[in-house]
């Protein structure tokens, strides 16, 4: 195998392609990324299992051949060479990399050894604008579950009727948004890994109206875009019902400006940085809420003018919680509906309810 091509190209493909090698694994050919030259073009392909990134790119192919490389070395190595018209081989000494008048040798892995991978559409699939569905997955994807304790928690739950609908949590707070799609082939609820989200909203990088389609089959999602394909596995298992946590009757109804209260809460957060707690307190009563917080490094307190409506409350709450629903939040103004100082409560727009985030409180020993 031989190719050369401009240094810059191939850096920004590498990196791109490097998120989807194993990090800690017991076949070191997963922490590879697989080189396939052919025709006028190369091919980069990485795998951990669950997710995988191909990228193709130009490039003036004078051998064709595949081979394997260390994913992160080589992703290190050339990114050092970014202004360079770099030349890539393959010898008895593995991959040589040729630049300006120098020569590095890097050890390879058979091609062979790599895994196969389907990188064919399947037959189910759902087109959306690139924008709707980078909006939708921030506003979830932040509150899916970090550890494998459960892992269909580490997750989105798609559903995909007229619309689609996006649920997470991760047993503290929950996120839900709801957007439009332009056209579908089937009806399908799927959850896929929020890291998978991410890393499809980071490849769309079109005008606002332009489309994506994801396909779904097999248990597997993909999704291609200016010549990066992604692939992942989707999660099994039942995913918690929404309807039997988000709560529908309350007695006690803010609605404020988020602004405000964010700068509030940002305050408060800062005087109880470390604690193990993090917690800041809601008192609400007629037309006003009081934001507090309390550490051994000081105490914050702040009013707040409000629109209140139901029984005054005193709640508790993890600040980054409340920080993070606040932020994924739209409009100048939200609306937060409680049900008691111990229950679940919710934020939403003051308008438009297309999204809902859901907060367990916090009891305040003090």
């Amino acid at each position: 195998m031989r190719f050369n091509c401009n240094g810059l190209t191939l850096a920004e493909a590498v990196l791109k392609v490097s998120k989807a090698c194993a990090v800690r694994t017991t076949a070191p050919v997963m922490e590879c990324i697989k080189i396939t030259a052919t025709g006028d073009g190369i091919s980069l392909l990485a795998t951990d299992g669950e997710l995988s990134i191909e990228k193709k790119l130009n490039a003036e192919v004078m051998e064709e051949g595949s081979v394997c490389v260390p994913g992160k070395l080589f992703s290190d190595f050339i990114s050092k060479l970014s202004g360079e018209e770099i030349d890539v081989s393959t010898g008895e000494k593995g991959v040589a990399i040729a630049y300006r008048d120098s020569k590095s040798y890097m050890q390879a892995v058979s091609a062979e050894e790599f895994p196969a991978i389907n990188l064919n559409a399947g037959e189910n699939s759902f087109v959306m604008k690139q924008s709707a569905f980078k909006q939708i997955v921030a506003e979830t994807v932040f509150c899916c579950a970090q550890d494998d304790s459960r892992p269909v928690l580490k997750g989105c739950l798609m559903e995909l009727n007229d619309t689609l609908k996006m649920t997470s949590l991760d047993g503290y707070r929950l996120a839900f948004s709801e957007t439009s799609i332009l056209s579908k082939s089937g009806e399908k609820n799927m959850i896929c890994p929020a890291r998978t989200l991410n890393e499809i909203s980071k490849m769309l990088t079109g005008e606002e109206d332009e489309e994506v389609t994801l396909y779904e089959e097999g248990g597997q999602l993909l999704v291609k875009s200016e010549g990066t394909t992604i692939v992942s596995r989707l999660y099994r298992g039942e995913f918690i019902k929404r309807e039997n946590v988000v709560p529908t009757k309350f007695s006690t109804y803010v609605t404020l400006d988020k602004a405000e209260l964010m700068a509030s809460a940002e305050r408060a957060a800062i005087i109880i940085r470390g604690d193990k707690n993090n917690l800041v307190t809601l008192d609400i009563s007629s037309e006003r809420v009081k934001i507090s917080s309390v550490s051994e490094s000081g105490t914050v307190a702040e009013t707040l003018n409000a629109e209140t409506d139901g029984v005054d409350l005193t709640i508790s709450m993890n600040a980054k919680y409340l920080l993070d629903a606040l932020r994924a939040l739209r409009e100048n103004r939200v609306t937060i509906s409680f049900s008691g100082a111990i229950s679940p409560f919710i934020l939403q727009n003051q308008e438009k309810k297309d999204s809902l985030y859901l907060i367990l409180p916090v009891k305040n020993a003090s």
